[in-house]
């Protein structure tokens, strides 16, 4: 599949040159910098040294003070206590952060996570009925609740008090809880919006403790379950995020809890993890406990302080996680299979398919891949409790959301932002809705969406990467939304030596440039480029630079994104 090559927009160049002269560094570099808005030194300082001091004060987030007060009361009243939490990595992540930590001064504490099945996502009506009939007065919700008017209003009437931490853009209407934690409130005036749903649970022990003469070693022991939430719910990895997640890597390489210890030892990397392992590595294994069996599962492992139960709940995770790749792998050959095998379905500028049998916990896994695959718009559907549900996921720059609201008459719910949603409808709307979704996106859809872009920070010279650039664009990590690691772009390379392939589909070749070192290279998924990959062939390359390691030798390696020939 061809790629669109776009070159992002040249910062102003005599703020770049400036910054390289006081910073010392290659102007590509500082370059990076002013596009990411750091334009002095103090804004370097602060970006390249992240730093508990950094961090803003929880009690400029709204409600904060109700919240700690609510808390309190519990406490000295020995009230029971629920931390109730999503079933995904960040809702497990902030369940466990909050209930370890208060557990150690309120013994009168439980964690409730809904079944993704049976109860669906967020606040349930059969979690409130089980928090009043057993005597909990106060629920702390994480990770969902911001639009949950109709259950805390229920919950209200049965005596049961809520404080509500969340991260998702609120509706028209907060729900009347005793506190409601959300950054992304209209009325809330904290300086940063980005957190994560484990990462505002972090802010309430941190005004806990902040009140309380809590030392704040205490509360940074948490910091690695708040780097897994940040890694894998895909949040800007910015300002106070980048601080928490940067903080949060150190201790999970350092001094990692218990259970996070036994997950990095059952996904096989126990050392030098980087926010792409935590993704790649632990995410999938946090999530697949609530996708094949119950999300309590992956709670309890990070809750535990004992290394034998730890490790039986690990295995426990991990052979979920192996059930998991297995539904995985099966329903996208069966769903690239339906498409292959249909030139109406490869011929459209969405996908949709429908099989009632598909596990319901990796179509969202299945509709990622796919989307990768076809590069466009995608929807997995199958069946559930009667009705068929669906799992969507979108294409840069096109808004999925506002295609499914063109849909709306087709579906019983339905709910997401604009690159992933989620819904559900009546099995015989099955085909018309096939129909209309593609009514929609075909009319909205502009051609270039449908090209997958590779989006290119500066040109760069292959002489210029050397140890010291390479040690402080290492300093622009940790790297995710908002703070990509680099993508650079060389022109007129050459292959050095002979191009092979490696693992069936990809290229292993050295490359130079008159004048440069020659550089080892790997192109995953670039096997048809091989003819052309001759000596004395001039091409233009893109990629990231990354380091190597294989039998404790380090080497500077070239991941190529992609080729392109004059």
């Amino acid at each position: 599949m061809s790629k669109r090559w776009v070159l992002k927009n040249t910062a102003d160049e005599n703020v770049v040159q400036q910054l390289a002269a006081d910073l010392n560094i290659n102007p590509v570099l500082s370059r990076l910098l002013v596009n990411r808005g750091i334009t002095n030194f103090e804004e370097a300082r602060f970006f390249f040294r992240p730093s508990e001091l950094h961090l803003h004060d929880p009690f400029l987030m709204q409600d904060m003070e109700k919240a700690i007060l609510r808390i309190e009361q519990a406490i000295a009243q020995n009230e029971k206590v629920m931390i109730y939490g999503d079933y995904d990595v960040d809702g497990t992540t902030a369940v466990a952060l909050v209930y370890r930590f208060f557990k150690k001064c309120h013994d009168n504490i439980a964690y409730y996570i809904p079944d993704r099945y049976k109860e669906g996502y967020g606040i349930s009506t059969q979690g409130i009925d089980f928090a009043a009939q057993n005597g909990f007065g106060l629920i702390i919700a994480l990770d969902c609740g911001v639009k949950s008017v109709d259950k805390v209003a229920y919950a209200n009437k049965l005596g049961v008090d809520f404080i509500i931490c969340d991260h998702h853009l609120p509706g028209d209407e907060l729900p009347d809880a005793l506190a409601l934690l959300d950054p992304k409130r209209s009325d809330c005036e904290y300086p940063y919006k980005e957190l994560s749903g484990c990462g505002i649970g972090f802010k309430l022990i941190q005004a806990y403790a902040q009140k309380n003469d809590i030392d704040f070693e205490e509360v940074a022991s948490y910091l690695d379950l708040v780097a897994i939430s940040i890694a894998c719910d895909i949040v800007h990895i910015t300002g106070e995020n980048r601080v928490l997640a940067h903080l949060g890597l150190q201790k999970i390489n350092d001094n990692p809890c218990t259970g996070v210890k036994t997950l990095m030892q059952v996904a096989g990397k126990s050392k030098d993890l980087s926010i792409a392992d935590v993704v790649f590595l632990l995410g999938p294994r946090i999530n697949a406990a609530g996708r094949i069996d119950d999300a309590k599962h992956a709670v309890a492992l990070l809750i535990s302080c004992h290394e034998e139960e730890a490790r039986e709940m690990g295995e426990l995770i991990n052979t979920h996680n192996i059930e998991r790749k297995g539904h995985d792998l099966q329903i996208t050959d069966e769903a690239l299979s339906l498409i292959d095998n249909d030139e109406i379905m490869i011929n459209r500028k969405s996908t949709v398919v429908f099989n009632e049998n598909w596990h319901k916990g990796v179509i969202g896994i299945v509709a990622s891949r796919l989307t990768e695959k076809y590069y466009r718009p995608t929807i997995v559907l199958t069946r559930s409790n009667g009705h068929v549900a669906g799992s969507a996921r979108s294409v840069l720059g096109y808004d999925l959301y506002e295609a499914l609201c063109g849909c709306s008459d087709l579906l019983i719910q339905f709910g997401g932002h604009k690159y992933a949603a989620g819904l559900t409808m009546k099995p015989e709307n099955v085909p018309a809705f096939i129909d209309k979704f593609e009514e929609v996106v075909s009319a909205t859809i502009p051609d270039e969406l449908l090209i997958q872009q590779i989006n290119i920070d500066a040109e760069l010279e292959l002489k210029d990467i050397e140890s010291k650039f390479f040690r402080v664009m290492n300093q622009f990590a940790p790297f995710g939304p908002e703070n990509m690691a680099p993508v650079f772009m060389s022109k007129n390379v050459y292959v050095s030596g002979n191009a092979g392939l490696v693992g069936g589909n990809h290229v292993k070749m050295f490359i130079m440039q008159p004048g440069s070192a020659s550089f080892s290279c790997i192109a995953f998924n670039h096997a048809q480029y091989l003819p052309q990959l001759k000596p004395n062939v001039p091409f233009d390359v893109c990629y990231s630079i990354e380091e190597n390691v294989w039998r404790d030798q380090r080497i500077i390696q070239l991941n190529i994104k992609g080729i392109r020939f004059n």
